[in-house]
């Protein structure tokens, strides 16, 4: 599958998510058994953990069509980027889509921790600081809503770092790989890509 074949896939299914008409695609014992013994993702999906942003439900995919790493913010590090790697690097998975989403808690955490300058508790500080040049770029680029804002942000930065890691850039570099970054509405469902769609 190509990119932007994969990447319409995921268009269409999100299409089916907001207006409610569902095909709940690849989701029955048939499915099941046919990837139990191999797996050919043809999407990666890079999200927020928040419990409103499932993307297998919000693409209206099944079993065996997406690798999916959720993290607070889409926060990235070496564990979280070798996952990200791991289907187009030893599959072929076409497509990754960062995705982040409307009223995000953990970019409003960390923003006001940056904000106020009082770190979070725990391991919630290594969220923060990964967060940290979305907060910069925010503030720079200012705006009403500056969490909505710095949540793009961190979109386009982390899309943009994993378009230029030494294991994905080789296969951007041949049109084998598209990097999307993309926005979830929890309003209306709807996924609004941001830049980076194959065409």
């Amino acid at each position: 599958m190509t990119p932007a074949a994969a990447f319409a896939r995921l268009v269409e299914g999100n299409k089916r998510w907001v207006s409610g008409d569902l095909h709940h695609p690849d989701r029955d014992p048939t499915r099941r058994q046919l990837v139990a013994q191999e797996q050919v993702p043809f999407g990666a999906i890079l999200s927020c953990i928040d419990s409103r942003v499932p993307p297998e439900l919000l693409f209206d995919t099944g079993l065996g069509d997406l690798y999916v790493m959720r993290t607070g913010g889409e926060a990235v590090g070496p564990v979280v980027a070798g996952s990200v790697e791991y289907g187009p690097v030893t599959s072929g998975t076409p497509l990754i889509v960062v995705l982040g989403h409307q009223r995000c808690g953990a970019v409003k955490a960390a923003y006001e921790s940056l904000r106020e300058g009082k770190p979070l508790p725990g391991n919630l500080q290594a969220i923060v600081r990964a967060l940290q040049p979305a907060y910069e770029q925010a503030v720079r680029d200012g705006g009403s809503d500056p969490v909505d804002t710095m949540a793009r942000a961190q979109v386009r930065l982390t899309a943009a770092n994993l378009r230029a890691n030494e294991a994905l850039a080789p296969l951007v570099a041949k049109n084998a790989l598209a990097v999307v970054g993309a926005y979830y509405s929890l309003d209306t469902g709807k996924v609004e890509v941001l830049f980076g769609a194959p065409s």
